[in-house]
């Protein structure tokens, strides 16, 4: 195939990608960082709405596939090294961010205090469970795992031919949907990525959602219920949120090991009741 003359111009990387900034064509605010390849940016160009690619699953993503929040482009621009473009473009729905919010640049340092500290400034717009938790949501096929394990773990049933609804417990179906995956090839699912990536790649995860869980946990405690609701709202939400996302990589990380959900569960019913000084020397 025939390589237009105005990509031959650009640097790719190694890995053939090149990094797209999406900025708001009124505001000029930037809503995203994301990855294309030159097919990516050719489609970007012809239909003029943001195509990307998803290294995790190593294949193309058009933005707003799962959530409807698409970006409809009005200019590409090349910075003078010929390795970045900036995307001029306008968010439907208002919402660039898989978290819900009008840009994934939502955290501000604050420097401010003796130590400088992560900040979010921006409220959530729309619930990430209002927006991804839909009957045509493609499960584990995007950048919202929790989600798509809930969504997934919910119709093991109706592909196994079951109309009856799942009654099982959500850590019994998710580990499901873990074992399930490790044998899925890698570019089918978030979570079967991970596992093609190695243990370490899991574990970093974990300690990178750990810490996101830890800025949330200090941001809500920042706020005041009775001088600003909606923020208070925003910054719990955002905690329970990140939480969510510690326990999901924790989960894959046992799973990685072949143990359940349930192995984790009986030993904090072992450990229930007793004193902490106790438990300890028990060990």
């Amino acid at each position: 195939m025939t390589v237009p003359a105005w990509l031959t111009t650009m640097t790719f990387n190694a890995d053939g990608l090149i990094p797209a900034i999406a900025q708001d064509e009124q505001s000029g605010r930037i809503l995203m960082m994301a990855w294309m390849n030159a097919e990516a940016l050719q489609l970007t160009a012809q239909t003029q709405t943001a195509v990307y690619f998803s290294r995790s699953r190593n294949k193309l993503w058009h933005k707003g596939e799962t959530s409807g929040h698409t970006q409809q482009v009005h200019d590409i621009r090349l910075d003078c090294d010929a390795d970045v473009i900036v995307l001029s473009v306008t968010q439907v729905g208002g919402i660039a961010c898989h978290t819900g919010r009008e840009s994934c640049f939502y955290q501000r340092l604050d420097l401010s205090g003796a130590e400088p500290t992560w900040q979010t400034v921006d409220r959530i717009i729309k619930d990430p469970a209002d927006i991804y938790h839909t009957d045509n949501h493609n499960a584990l096929n995007n950048d919202s795992p929790i989600e798509a394990l809930v969504d997934k773990a919910a119709t093991i049933d109706k592909a196994n031919n079951n109309t009856q609804p799942n009654s099982a417990p959500i850590l019994q179906q998710l580990d499901s949907v873990l074992a399930e995956r490790k044998q899925a090839n890698a570019d089918s699912s978030y979570v079967a990525s991970l596992y093609a990536k190695g243990l370490n790649k899991i574990l970093e995860k974990v300690g990178e959602e750990a810490t996101e869980s830890i800025i949330a946990a200090k941001d809500f405690a920042n706020c005041d219920e009775n001088t600003d609701q909606a923020g208070f709202d925003a910054a719990r939400h955002e905690l329970i949120y990140e939480v969510a996302d510690v326990w999901f990589h924790t989960l894959v990380g046992l799973a990685w090991f072949d143990i359940e959900s349930d192995a984790v569960l009986n030993e904090l019913g072992r450990r229930f009741g007793l004193s902490g000084i106790d438990e300890k020397a028990a060990r």
